[in-house]
């Protein structure tokens, strides 16, 4: 009748309720099954039972697991089988996008095939290729005069560019870059996003080798350079974390303010840093990987470092927002430790443009190695 609706007694696929819904499913199956919700990542879920451990990463209805005993893993394989309709795809190889490769040294994840995708999409297959994604010194604006170029083609571009840099460190400051352009591209921009696909063709199959080490203690490094973006006088802040011998976690963005010195350049830059270590941090605390002693976060400014220790508010550093001195607080429990490195040796850099030497160099020392050689 016309004046009758039906009432749906589960989401079905495809409705905007239907992840909740799902999400809701399976958080209450974990629950139930004796697995804990980590509160610092709601998509990591762990079980103990006397040691043994078993961790489940989720994303939709795509998941992860890992643990130290083959009994727990069975176990979770056949009740989630007999509960849900999953397919074992056994050791993993790829996920999301990602390739894994396991092999009895360590772990090698890339992402080559993505990459080549994206060289076919936008026919860049057969391009020459460049030794680094941005030229050194390089400074593009919004003002920059020229042609306009296809907005919604730069936009989809830089956003598959995006998840490439998941495995790529080498690319998040480009990336990052030239993504503050998407509202009207000209065509120096374009040419800048060209420039990075070169670069992608000459090193398709680079990734991070995760290799085994006696000693998982979480160590950090922070830099920035000096009013990077001329649009707007403001800083483009790095960082990465290193636990063993590779990095896992960085980031380069740009600061929220335009700061009056170098020193608070790097100050403004250490708090994100450290607000990072903290929530690593207590991520890893619940993995039982506890860090006991306070995490090193190294950087290349002694005056940031000695504002971070000194409480006294000069003439120099008075106007800075309260907010930043957060740092100051954890310096002082103990959490978080700043220590002086020399310039040539601030990884952190990898998020500058720099010149072929020293870009190289930084790749090796986060861990990044080419796929064919290993």
């Amino acid at each position: 009748e016309e004046k009758k609706v039906l009432k749906l007694k589960k989401a079905l696929y495809g409705l905007k309720q239907a992840p909740r819904a799902w999400n809701t499913r399976i958080d209450t199956y974990f629950k139930e099954n004796g697995f804990k919700q980590c509160p610092y990542e709601h998509a990591l879920y762990a079980k103990n039972n006397g040691g043994n451990m078993i961790f489940v990463a989720l994303y939709v209805d795509d998941l992860i697991f890992m643990g130290n005993n083959n009994d727990m893993i069975e176990e979770f394989k056949g009740t989630m089988r007999r509960e849900f309709e999953m397919t074992d795809l056994g050791l993993m190889k790829f996920f999301l996008g990602l390739e894994v490769r396991q092999k009895e040294t360590g772990i090698f994840v890339s992402q080559e095939k993505y990459a080549k995708e994206i060289l076919k999409k936008y026919k860049m297959e057969n391009c020459n290729p460049v030794s680094i994604p941005m030229e050194p010194g390089a400074k593009l604006s919004k003002f920059d005069g020229g042609e306009r170029v296809d907005a919604s083609r730069y936009r989809s571009l830089v956003g598959s560019l995006r998840y490439l840099t998941c495995t790529r460190p080498d690319l998040s400051l480009s990336v990052g870059t030239i993504s503050r352009f998407m509202e009207e591209p000209v065509y120096s921009h374009w040419k800048a996003l060209k420039r990075v696909l070169r670069y992608i063709q000459g090193t398709v199959s680079l990734g991070l080798f995760y290799s085994k080490a006696e000693d998982y203690k979480l160590v950090g490094y922070s830099d920035s350079d000096w009013c990077g973006d001329i649009d707007d006088p403001k800083s483009t802040s790095g960082y990465v974390f290193f636990m063993g011998n590779t990095a896992f976690s960085w980031l380069s963005k740009k600061q929220p303010i335009v700061t009056l010195s170098t020193c608070e350049r790097e100050y403004v830059e250490h708090l994100g840093v450290v607000c990072h270590a903290i929530w690593l941090r207590n991520l890893l605390s619940k993995m039982d990987v506890k860090q006991l002693d306070a995490t090193v976060i190294q950087v290349d400014n002694k005056s940031a470092i000695e504002l971070a220790k000194n409480p006294v508010n000069h003439e120099r550093s008075k106007h800075i927002d309260v907010r930043f001195h957060f740092i100051r607080d954890h310096v002082k429990k103990g959490i978080v430790e700043l220590v002086h490195v020399a310039s040539q040796d601030q990884v952190a850099d990898i998020t500058k443009p720099l010149p072929k030497v020293f870009f190289d160099k930084f790749k090796k020392m986060i861990g990044m190695m080419d796929g064919r050689n290993i």
